[in-house]
């Protein structure tokens, strides 16, 4: 490619290089070129959020975002929530919780969620809704997407409760 630039990412722990067009999408190079789908197209607008992805720990829409900008930057994508073939608890909860039907604007959402609950580890009903406000759903009527974000960020409080506190014997 005669205008090709070299780049090169992480992109949930681990590097990914390649020559890519300036042109080229970040959203595209993670489909095509790493081999990660489940970030999805669904607008192409910017409207929907279903490319949602973190770049450096920020939630952005990769359908925005052209890879040459992501050189040397880190990227999280929804295959980076499971380890070692276990579910992440955003992951989880979304399944318990029936805040998925047809998936497609999923992946986005969760990241959103995990971007919220970073910030806000004991969000509001309405903190959740703004949360996930450039995130698009025709299916679920939000309300399970919601339940699900709630109930982790639920979890997550019990279980820094549970924690064995440090200090004298």
């Amino acid at each position: 490619m005669p205008n090709s630039k070299r780049i090169e990412m992480k992109i949930n722990g681990e590097s990914y290089a390649a020559e890519v067009e300036p042109r080229l999408l970040l959203v595209d190079f993670l489909r095509v070129n790493a081999r990660l789908t489940g970030t999805h197209v669904g607008c192409d607008t910017s409207n929907c959020g279903a490319c949602t992805v973190m770049l450096d720990g920020l939630t952005v829409k990769s359908c925005t975002v052209f890879a040459v900008q992501a050189d040397g930057r880190e990227i999280f994508t929804v295959e980076g929530l499971s380890k070692d073939g276990k579910l992440h608890p955003i992951q989880e909860s979304f399944r318990d919780h029936h805040a998925l039907q047809c998936g497609y604007c999923t992946p986005g959402m969760m990241l959103s969620s995990l971007f919220l609950l970073s910030n806000k580890p004991n969000p509001t009903e309405e903190e959740v809704r703004k949360g996930i406000s450039g995130n698009i759903c025709l299916c679920t009527g939000y309300q399970h997407i919601v339940n699900a974000v709630l109930d982790v960020a639920k979890r997550g409080q019990r279980q820094q409760k549970k924690r064995p506190r440090s200090g004298k014997n």
